[in-house]
């Protein structure tokens, strides 16, 4: 059984990037195999590991001593067979992508079939051959290498895509995940830019039994109106003026799996028709082509607009709408989830570290408390564009004044005279007629009088710089950065405030 992947020579440090040389664990009952084999191996660089039988080959793999970075097993052991220590390596969590090559003397090609189902990268006949040897272990470990820096990448791929949130909205947001993605049903994702529809796409489809297919995501709103058909559907050579060759559309791309198509409210109305017989049939055809095509995708559509609007509209059709919307999920703003702007910040500058090589740097709790004062309508998005700026600018710690100025906060009243009293023996003036009930609610003073404009802003304003204080243990340099102020000018508000450390 010839194997069909050979790779470059290299020395076995350089063909897996390594510095120490891959170890070897050679379970083979006859000693003079187990000789050659040794010989063989040590003479390119490797390191060996000798088992006679796969009771000891287990007590090897258990001990964890010496890490084996891939084992060459004899089919016809006594005692406990080769395809027996085969299963139990696979069924261990410790020894499972372990990779495995077999060989042997005697052994039927239902053995050799057998092995490589269990997971055996190449099989091999003895007398043993030195270059058939030498190629069947690198090229084992070459795809170990391989299948390692895979499930790396899967793995920093979820953790990019994985979301974060203890908010009481979130939890909502995730059941309704829950419940919807092992099902068919498309979903229509709505909320404000920047929320994360995409996480939420995203999740759906690894929760779903859709996993192993394909995930395609289309910007409906970056594609030209008079592309759009096209790339969604696809094309055949010659079906338009630059067409030269056939091309597969994201509807084909996604068979199997699912097909996000973002910002779904700016579809042009054309491609809306197609978009709709697709979800209703399960068919397409390709621009310039007569010939129907079968897809099985499941869609998922996004949003920010009013979609319901847009069909009062006629911007949108109803038809496709009311498909699309089969489960609705609505994301929420960040405004409705401030309790998880820190774990977010902390995440985002994590990562942005690691990416970046950088140092993991910490917050000071100042930066929270500001970030936290912030309306961020640009939600998520832009606190992750914060942080990152935030993350650039800063040393090992990051302070207030590595974050960037607030364009969205109202200009800070900087009017320090001492708040004039109005004169108590002067009446209040109030509109003619009955006052509304509401009117009760309004704060008054001591004596019963109801609050001037100006006495309910300088309360609300003196109330907000204790909280400020307090948070920062009555650091007034950080409460100033907080707040948007000079120094001095924050010393003038509490004196003029008559704020004391209580």
């Amino acid at each position: 059984m010839e194997s069909s992947f050979v790779t470059p020579q290299a020395a076995p440090g350089e063909a897996l990037g390594a510095a120490v040389a891959p170890t070897v664990l050679v379970v083979d009952d006859e000693r003079n195999i187990r000789r050659t084999l040794d010989l063989v191996l040590r003479g390119e660089g490797y390191e060996v590991i000798e088992a006679e039988s796969g009771e000891q080959a287990l007590e090897i793999l258990a001990n964890g001593g010496r890490p084996v970075d891939l084992a060459i097993i004899d089919l016809l052991l006594p005692g406990m067979g080769g395809l027996e220590l085969l299963e139990r390596i696979r069924r261990d969590e410790a020894t499972r992508s372990l990779p495995v090559v077999a060989i042997s003397g005697h052994a039927t090609v239902h053995d050799a079939v057998k092995a490589i189902k269990l997971g055996a990268g190449d099989f091999f006949e003895k007398p043993v051959s030195r270059e058939r040897v030498l190629v069947s272990v690198k090229n084992a470990l070459y795809s170990s290498e391989l299948a390692r820096k895979v499930r790396d990448l899967e793995a920093e791929l979820l953790a990019r895509y994985e979301m974060i949130g203890r908010a009481p909205v979130m939890q909502k947001l995730y059941k309704e995940i829950d419940r919807v993605a092992p099902t068919k049903a498309s979903v229509l994702i709505t909320g404000e830019s920047g929320t994360g529809k995409e996480l939420v796409s995203r999740a759906i489809h690894r929760l779903s039994p859709r996993i192993a297919g394909p995930f395609v995501k289309v910007n409906c709103a970056a594609i030209p109106r008079e592309l759009i058909e096209s790339e969604l559907f696809g094309h055949e050579r010659g079906a338009f003026t630059g067409a030269q060759s056939r091309k597969r559309g994201f509807f084909e791309q996604a068979h199997g799996g699912t097909l996000f198509l973002d910002e779904i409210g700016d579809m042009e109305p054309s491609a809306q028709a197609k978009v709709l017989r697709a979800l209703q049939s399960g068919e397409i055809s390709r621009l310039g082509s007569e010939r129907t095509l079968q897809v099985d995708v499941r869609v998922l559509a996004a949003t920010n607009k009013d979609l319901s609007r847009e069909v009062s509209a006629g911007r949108f059709r109803e038809d496709l709408f009311f498909r699309l919307a089969v489960f609705p999920i609505r994301v929420p703003s960040l405004r409705e989830r401030m309790e998880d702007i820190r774990p977010l910040a902390d995440a985002f500058m994590a990562s942005f570290c690691k990416e970046n090589g950088l140092k993991t740097k910490r917050m000071d709790p100042a930066v929270h408390v500001a970030l936290e004062r912030r309306s961020f309508p640009g939600n998520v998005r832009e606190l992750k564009n914060v942080i990152e700026r935030a993350a650039i600018l800063s040393g090992d710690t990051v302070t207030i004044a590595d974050l960037p100025e607030d364009p969205h906060a109202s200009p800070f009243d900087d009017d320090l005279q001492t708040p004039e009293a109005p004169d108590a023996s002067e009446p209040m003036r109030t509109p003619p007629g009955p006052l509304p009930p509401s009117i009760e609610a309004i704060p008054r003073t001591e004596g019963g009088r109801r609050l001037t404009l100006r006495e309910f802003r300088d309360q609300a304003e003196r109330r907000y710089i204790i909280e400020v204080l307090q948070s920062l243990d009555w650091n007034i340099s950080r409460a100033a950065i907080v707040l948007g102020v000079e120094r001095t000018n924050l010393h003038k508000k509490i004196r003029a405030y008559d704020i004391r450390r209580g």
